[in-house]
């Protein structure tokens, strides 16, 4: 395969922890993409949400991380709700385009879209670029961020999830709206990813999770800083890389898809939340 990253690409992956790809997605791409999600999310607009999906997902609050709904979606297409999206009693009180904070955690295998959209000759390129030796996809999200009411996600790296020995994980992210500190991009702190996880977030042994704190020291929301990308832009990123997105109080929405990349030579922990069925094995860029 020809190499995808540039040799100054490379050093700023190794310095880093990550590397910035305007352009990257095709356009065709992209459009199939978008309109796979409205059609989605007319769905669920239309005929309403299944009757379990009642699961907010706030990284703030993580009440989402005790509930089977999301315990069990390695193997599914599951909605998530922004904490904004219900009233006291649990009604939903805005429009379902913005009452979802992501889909998860299947689509990649499960949705012919989202197959062809995170199994092409230039993402395998870049895996390759970047050391695996056997890419697997572990998990996809769509993550809406709905304009007024897209919530924080607090700085977090994704080893701390996705738990393999050695460290192996890979964020794909791709901008499907132009990403600005306005309406809430990423945001990450250069170099960070040389620190490891501070934390681990497990399964407890009993139908729930726990975090291991393995290191208390609060990252410096200081040291962090905006990766903008506009839409067709990929970001990469190390799995112990620290990085953050507030929340979106613009007027424009910031729609993204992000893809998990582990390599089939580690050790995937049987504790981590994010569990496959044998009839759903995971599968790399073929």
């Amino acid at each position: 395969m020809d190499p995808v990253l540039t040799s100054s690409q490379r050093t700023s992956w190794e310095r880093d922890g990550f590397v910035v790809l305007p352009e990257f997605v095709d356009n065709e791409l992209q459009v199939n993409l978008r309109n796979r999600i409205a059609e989605i999310v007319a769905d669920y607009s239309d005929s309403g949400l299944p009757d379990d999906a009642v699961s907010v997902f706030s990284t703030t609050e993580q009440t989402h991380a005790q509930d089977n709904w999301f315990l069990s979606s390695g193997n599914a297409i599951r909605p998530f709700l922004e904490k904004g999206a219900l009233d006291g009693a649990g009604n939903q009180i805005v429009p379902m385009d913005q009452a979802l904070n992501k889909l998860g955690h299947a689509m990649h295998d499960l949705d012919p879209v989202f197959d062809r959209f995170s199994r092409t000759p230039a993402l395998a390129s870049l895996a390759a670029d970047l050391g695996f030796v056997d890419p697997l996809l572990v998990q996809s999200m769509v993550i809406f961020k709905p304009n007024q009411i897209g919530g924080e996600v607090i700085c977090h790296c994704d080893h701390s999830f996705l738990w393999t020995e050695p460290q192996t994980v890979v964020g794909f992210w791709f901008a499907l709206d132009d990403a600005t500190v306005d309406n809430g991009c990423m945001w990450a702190i250069p170099g960070g990813h040389a620190g490891g996880a501070r934390t681990r977030f497990r399964l407890d042994g009993s139908d729930g999770t726990t975090t291991d704190v393995l290191d208390p020291t609060p990252y410096d929301h200081d040291d962090l800083v905006p990766l903008e990308a506009e839409a067709g832009t990929l970001i990469a990123f190390h799995g112990c890389l620290p990085h953050w997105s507030g929340a979106n109080t613009s007027d424009r929405s910031r729609l993204a898809y992000t893809l998990h990349v582990i390599d089939g030579i580690a050790h995937y922990r049987a504790d981590n939340w994010l569990q496959r069925s044998a009839d759903l094995p995971l599968r790399g860029f073929t």
